[in-house]
């Protein structure tokens, strides 16, 4: 995998010589947040040799690099899920490019559903920590250029850049949640059940993503981020059934007041 890694970072840098301070990871629906960057260049996956391409309508699959609230930035619009590959190792693998082109913080992003009864559509979920049900992508063989076998996952959402987001929501008027997310692995949503264990296990959104890359992000010594964006109340909360497509408008909804925020953070983080 190490050399998937090395055959996108020296194709990625035939292409441009960029260096971010901050990688972001749109999720579903969320791509237009990347509107408001001053953006300098664009770089569909496709074009990156071995870099694993977004399949699931709402992913746009492109890499924009530019500047954002101040800060130089790399921008992931759409992610490749674990249920596209089958395998967490490469799906991990555009998290792990951003953070070896130079970033060392990561923002991840997503629409998730609302596991918590409090929680409405369109709340804005600061994540403090994950539960993963999925692969964890650092099984097999570990790879020393990476970081260690054993990474500690103490403070896997860093807490000064949480307090950052905080600060800056509270000055922007962004009433914002605060809470644990669990991934599952999707693509089908989770089950009345599912969604009654997740809330007995402590979280309070579910999402089919971000686990694994904070896990990959915390691996390679890089700072987290995380924000859920709840595009719907979890099964057996809601009497409507779930359509990705509900997600997508939902998100589309809520992306300019997720970019206002994320854009201030990156204006005030220190990393």
């Amino acid at each position: 995998m190490y050399a998937l890694l090395d055959r996108a970072y020296s194709s990625l840098r035939g292409m441009t010589d960029f260096e971010p301070d901050f990688g972001i990871v749109l999720g579903s629906g969320l791509s237009s947040v990347a509107d408001r960057m001053d953006v300098r260049c664009r770089i569909p996956y496709a074009e990156i040799d071995g870099m694993p391409v977004s399949t699931v309508q709402g992913h746009t699959g492109v890499l924009l690099l530019g500047t954002f609230g101040g800060a130089k930035v790399a921008v992931m619009q759409g992610r490749v899920h674990y249920y596209e590959t089958g395998n967490a190792a490469l799906s991990v693998l555009p998290v792990r490019l951003l953070i070896r082109m130079g970033a060392k913080a990561v923002i991840l992003t997503n629409a998730a559903g609302g596991v918590d009864p409090s929680y409405d559509t369109g709340d804005i979920m600061l994540i403090r920590d994950h539960i993963s049900l999925a692969p964890n992508p650092l099984v097999g063989a570990n790879d020393d250029r990476y970081g260690p076998r054993f990474p500690d996952m103490t403070d896997a959402y860093d807490p000064q850049l949480r307090k950052t987001a905080e600060s800056a929501a509270q000055d922007l008027g962004i009433a914002l949640k605060e809470g644990v997310y669990i991934q599952f692995t999707g693509p089908s949503f989770e089950t009345a059940a599912e969604v009654a264990m997740a809330r007995a296990l402590g979280a309070d959104a579910v999402g089919m993503s971000t686990a694994i890359e904070a896990v990959a992000a915390r691996h390679m010594g890089a700072k987290v981020l995380g924000f859920s964006f709840i595009s719907n109340k979890a099964c057996g909360l809601n009497d409507e059934p779930l359509s990705h497509l509900d997600v997508q408008k939902e998100s589309a909804r809520v992306a300019d007041k997720l970019a206002s925020l994320i854009e201030e953070t990156v204006r005030r983080a220190e990393v």
